[in-house]
């Protein structure tokens, strides 16, 4: 009980004396310094919001404005055309101020408002310089005058040193497309999937949507776009996330990986001290908005960054009819799982971060404590690995009040989860392929009742070493979380280290205070909710059939020098791969941002095209290579361009479900939106892009290669596929589908995608002269000559 003695900063005692009143010294020393490290991010927070409210001016040119003004007034010009005269005459103040006092003050009110003035225009002009984008439908390489002279003011106006948020104010809103214009290219995208007389029914459909019910929804809708920053992306959280009723775990949160051939030290709670430090260290960058701003590499155009607001301190708090995401300003602990037991972990210590040695040794302390689980403990977590209605009912009837309530206000108010696995996971021993796969699996679901699931990201340790996270999607799209897991990674192994015998660098404090246990007290009729959910979960997770499939025979720099972009050949190669894997062709989902808008996330670029089949047709017809050729580029130009369409408003489905939800709340019924938004994607698919390659040494290192992640697969008979480009010359592939669907095999599909992935490659290969030929050819020269 030494702990809890030390966490009470007084107590009394009433005697028939009086009242004995004891003060804890160390307690009150520790409450005064945890209120000062919080004053001072208020601060640090009050500043920035200051900084980026006044980009792309700076503070300091509002000084420059007044003396620039008062200097042009010395010498009796009057740079406002007589408003200083106006100010100074409805100027609230005393008659006891000498004129030249409050010609001065009215000369700073009048330079204030210049400068909001100024900054106004320059943000506004910014707004429509970003809203450009012409330069994204440029061939490669070639960058037109048009586009040099509007980098140059883009860079002009974009001021210098911007903060993580500064270009939020100046990023355009998302444009609302034009019916017709959607209609045409949905149609577009639906011909090679449907038979004439499929087409020619749906073409009728969106027809009479279009000359209709279109124009009226889309009123609203653009009503809607005047009036928030993004038509879209709240409607999309609400609606496709937080009102979903089934598990989050497999169908919505996905997963990243640790280093694929090395682990930095074979102790756990080491490997935990430096990732939890870490974590810390970019939260605090992310606080002080540190954090360069994400950017478009061609051209270094700005990217939204209101995700990053809710990565850290954030839960998602299941309701009967919608969840609700709840993110607090500040936690200094993280909650901790240790079989089937919840720890609360501190990591700020007398107003400071606690060093990697110190937390390692904390988690150790967690791992050494040998009290078992209370009845209902261990399995708990499954509540928020099943539906999450049972979960809502269930967390109001028993978790509302009470001891309950308040280790479950602990576990949703910590900055994040973390879970210290007994199991060994990675690419290792006998079956690297399968071992690989296992750690897939364990980082997706767990046991179903290991990971918090609502949480916003779960670390999770391994008993080897290995780590991986993760993640809950409402808040944040993956290549947020990819953003962070790329920080901690290369932290932890390059600036962090560890000590020759695998133990965390530097010294630990003798005062630090234990972890505390939560206590629970979980009735049996909870219990039974428990094991509901758990069977739910169990279900789910034992269908997951997952497959990683590293690729090291070739990568970007063999696809490039064919003069074709990556993501166009990867996309391609999975339509061939899929069609040799099923024998048709299916709607296809590849994700793509729309962050170049304000509250931007992501729209669906349907990969699988009229363009596309032509080439598979043609290549698994027979035809010859340079028919197959042209096909292709054909195909990859239309995919490249379909991608920069959705990147920059123009795509499809966003705007149709959009339009589908405005009908429902008219109560109008569309057969068109109806069969639209009910279409299977069976094949979902993302890139994982690399984002600061700068953190890794690819040729020095090469062996700390980061594997990526995934996620679940989308359709009960489809298949789920994430990639990652790994420098020049390895990919990185996460399948996943069922076992219930007996057409589906995530292993037979990766050897589909490798298949057709090198079929490409050949194809698009320049041919090599043939040894034999050159040298006949080149006898049969000298001959003539002579």
């Amino acid at each position: 009980m030494a702990e809890a003695h030390q966490a009470v900063a007084f107590q009394f005692t009433i005697t028939p004396e009086g009242i004995d009143l004891q003060l804890s010294h160390q307690a009150l020393r520790q409450v005064y310094l945890s209120g000062l490290r919080s004053w001072k991010k208020r601060v640090t927070r009050l500043k920035n919001n200051v900084i980026t409210g006044v980009y792309p001016a700076s503070p300091s040119s509002w000084l420059f404005v007044v003396i620039a003004i008062l200097a042009t007034m010395y010498t009796r010009s009057d740079p406002s055309m007589g408003l200083i005269a106006k100010i100074q005459e409805h100027l609230p103040v005393s008659d006891s101020l000498s004129i030249q006092c409050r010609t001065v003050v009215s000369a700073v009110l009048f330079s204030t408002l210049l400068w909001f003035s100024l900054i106004f225009t320059m943000r506004l002009c910014l707004k429509q310089l970003l809203s450009y984008h012409g330069w994204m439908f440029e061939q490669h390489g070639k960058v037109s005058n048009t586009t040099k002279i509007w980098a140059a003011m883009v860079r002009i106006f974009s001021g210098r040193q911007p903060l993580l948020y500064s270009y939020q104010g100046s990023l355009p809103n998302l444009p609302v497309p034009a019916v017709k214009d959607t209609v045409k290219r949905y149609l577009e995208s639906a011909r090679p999937l449907m038979s004439d007389s499929e087409y020619e029914r749906m073409t009728t459909l969106a027809k009479e949507f279009e000359s209709s019910l279109g124009n009226r929804l889309q009123w609203y809708l653009k009503l809607k776009a005047m009036w928030a920053s993004n038509y879209v992306s709240d409607w999309w959280e609400e609606y496709v996330y937080l009102r979903g009723r089934g598990p989050l775990m497999v169908n919505s949160n996905y997963y990243g990986m640790d280093f694929l051939y090395v682990t930095p030290t074979p102790i756990q709670a080491a490997r935990a001290g430096n990732t939890l430090h870490a974590c810390l260290l970019y939260r605090r960058k992310l606080n002080r908005e540190e954090i360069k701003p994400s950017r478009v590499p061609v051209l270094n155009v700005p990217l939204c960054a209101a995700q990053c607001e809710r990565i850290f301190n954030t839960t998602r708090i299941p309701g009967e009819e919608t969840d609700s995401l709840i993110h607090w300003q500040d936690s200094e602990y993280v909650a901790v799982f240790h079989r089937g037991r919840y720890f609360r972990l501190w990591l700020y210590h007398a107003g400071r971060m606690l060093s990697p040695r110190e937390i390692e040794q904390q988690i150790q302390r967690i791992m050494d404590d040998s009290s078992p689980p209370v009845p209902g403990e261990a399995k708990l977590a499954a509540l928020t690995a099943g539906d999450r209605i049972p979960w809502a009912q269930a967390r109001k009837e028993f978790f509302s009040s009470g001891v309950n309530k308040r280790s479950l206000d602990c576990i949703e108010k910590a900055a994040f989860f973390v879970a210290l696995d007994d199991d060994e996971q990675g690419m290792r021993g006998d079956d690297p392929a399968g071992n690989l796969d296992r750690y897939a699996k364990s980082l997706l679901h767990g046991k179903c009742y290991d990971r918090w699931f609502d949480k916003s990201f779960t670390v999770v340790v391994y008993k080897n070493g290995k780590n991986g996270l993760n993640a809950e999607h409402s808040l944040a799209d993956a290549p947020i979380m990819a953003h962070v897991w790329e920080y901690v990674m290369t932290t932890d192994s390059f600036q962090l280290g560890y000590t020759e015998e695998g133990h965390c660098k530097g010294d630990v404090a003798s005062s630090l205070p234990p972890p505390t246990r939560l206590t629970w007290d979980i009735p049996a009729e909870c219990q039974e909710r428990i094991e509901r959910s758990l069977a739910v979960a169990q279900a789910l997770a034992d269908d997951v059939d997952f497959h990683v499939l590293p690729i090291q025979e070739f990568g970007k720099g063999a696809i490039k020098k064919c003069k074709i972009s990556p993501d166009a050949f990867i996309q391609i190669a999975l339509q061939l791969a899929y069609y040799r894997n099923r024998g048709t062709f299916s709607l296809t989902y590849e994700a793509s941002m729309t962050r170049l808008f304000r509250e931007g996330r992501t729209e669906t670029v349907r990969s699988c095209t009229s363009e596309s089949c032509a080439f598979i047709r043609a290549l698994e017809g027979g035809e010859s290579k340079e028919v197959c050729r042209r096909l292709f580029r054909t195909a990859a130009e239309k995919h490249q361009h379909l991608y920069k369409m959705a990147m920059t408003g123009g795509g499809i489905d966003r705007h149709l479900f959009c339009l589908y939800l405005v009908s429902k709340y008219l109560g109008e019924e569309s057969p068109f939106l109806k069969e639209v938004l009910s279409e299977t994607w069976r094949l979902s698919t993302s890139q994982t892009p690399l984002q600061q390659v700068e953190l890794f040494d690819f040729i020095n290192h090469p062996e700390y290669t980061t594997c990526g992640g995934g996620f679940g697969p989308v359709a009960d008979d489809g298949y789920g596929v994430s990639y990652i480009i790994i420098g020049e010359n390895m990919i990185n592939l996460h399948i996943s589908c069922k076992h219930s669907c007996p057409q589906t095999d995530s292993h037979k599909f990766g050897a589909d995608i490798k298949k057709a992935l090198e079929d490409l490659l050949e194809l698009l290969s320049p041919e090599k002269p043939d040894p034999s030929k050159a040298e006949q050819s080149h006898s049969k020269k000298s001959k003539k000559d002579l």
